[in-house]
């Protein structure tokens, strides 16, 4: 096929990109390199994507309507895989803006573009944010989430509207993933095991909010591009069961979906670090601070409509994915362990 993926040299988008190319896809990368992190690291993740002849790259903002309409009726994608996006619960507090161009702006564009050339399947990013200030553990797609507590996760709950409409009104097979808490090599700098790996290496404390009472679904890359992978192949359709009278929230009678992505086995933020701590063979320092605006206490993720729907659960421990994520660090960054803090 050729797959469309957008935000093709961040974290999801460069592994998703990568495994499409092994199986033989053609893939048509779209990312505008912004600053929001290191560009270099960006760079060094493209450079592993442009080795593939399959890989075909546009340097573009998913805001910009003229160019996103012009790449798809030049590249006419089978299939369209949506991962850029304004990232970050934090920085949506002090940058309102960049998220309503990027996730609502942007989203608009590829929805728009999509419609033009008759794509076949859109399958977009969302995020396990959006379920707010829910505290029903397991989080379940069948569960209300009309109270977000960030504007990110309010943008990504539009787009899921968003792309029900499109299913709706033009019959565009939508697929929304909600990720649990993504990390492993080539993750983003600004994602806590990155922070935390880097600080303690560099021997300074670590910044630990709420305390250190938080739990997270955390959910290995490579699982996550797997899902995603095998949802590209299978496009949403109308769940022949919707009942418009009791309307179930994770299906619709347009070919619309959304799935969590998520381990659905939530460990404590403690032992998180204490599994970083290990596979570095160096202890944190720690900052204990208050819960930060935005955030959440706790996420875990039901899977059992993915796993019905793809035959796959994520399921990589946590010992093994940080430990990945950490020999990725030290070769990426050239760090010698016998250097290491005690």
């Amino acid at each position: 096929m050729r797959v469309l993926v957008t935000g093709a040299a961040g974290f999801i988008g460069m592994h998703t990109s990568s495994l499409l190319l092994a199986r033989g896809d053609e893939v048509i990368g779209v990312d505008n390199l912004n600053d929001y992190y290191d560009v270099s690291l960006k760079e060094a993740r493209l450079a592993r994507l442009r080795a593939h002849a399959n890989f075909t790259f546009h340097h573009a903002d998913v805001a910009d309507a003229a160019a996103i309409q012009r790449i798809f009726s030049e590249q006419k994608p089978d299939r369209v895989v949506h991962l850029a996006a304004q990232a970050g619960v934090r920085y949506s507090l002090t940058h309102p803006h960049a998220y309503i161009e990027a996730n609502i702006q942007g989203f608009l564009n590829i929805l728009e573009a999509c419609r033009a050339q008759g794509t076949e399947h859109l399958v977009y990013a969302s995020s396990s944010s959006v379920y707010g200030g829910n505290v029903a553990l397991p989080f379940s797609e069948h569960q209300n989430i009309d109270h977000p507590v960030s504007l990110y996760a309010a943008t990504k709950k539009a787009n899921e509207l968003m792309a029900h409409t499109y299913s709706h009104l033009f019959g565009i097979p939508t697929t929304g993933l909600r990720f649990f808490t993504v990390y492993g090599p080539w993750g983003r700098p600004d994602m806590a095991l990155f922070l935390f790996a880097k600080a303690i290496l560099e021997n300074r404390p670590i910044d630990v909010f709420n305390n250190g009472q938080m739990t997270r679904d955390f959910t290995y890359v490579a699982d996550i591009v797997e899902s995603v992978v095998r949802l590209v192949d299978k496009p949403a359709t109308p769940d022949p069961d919707f009942d418009p009278a009791h309307p179930d929230p994770a299906t619709s009678n347009a070919p619309y979906r959304v799935f969590n992505i998520g381990n659905s086995r939530p460990t404590p933020l403690m032992g998180y670090i204490a599994a970083l701590e290990r596979s570095l063979g160096a202890k944190a320092q720690m900052n204990m601070l208050p819960m930060q605006p935005g955030d959440v206490q706790a996420t875990a993720a039901d899977t059992s409509a993915l796993e019905a729907w793809i035959g796959f659960k994520p399921d990589t421990s946590i010992e093994t994915g940080i430990s990945r994520f950490v020999d990725w660090y030290m070769e990426f960054y050239g760090v010698n362990r016998a250097a290491l803090p005690a």
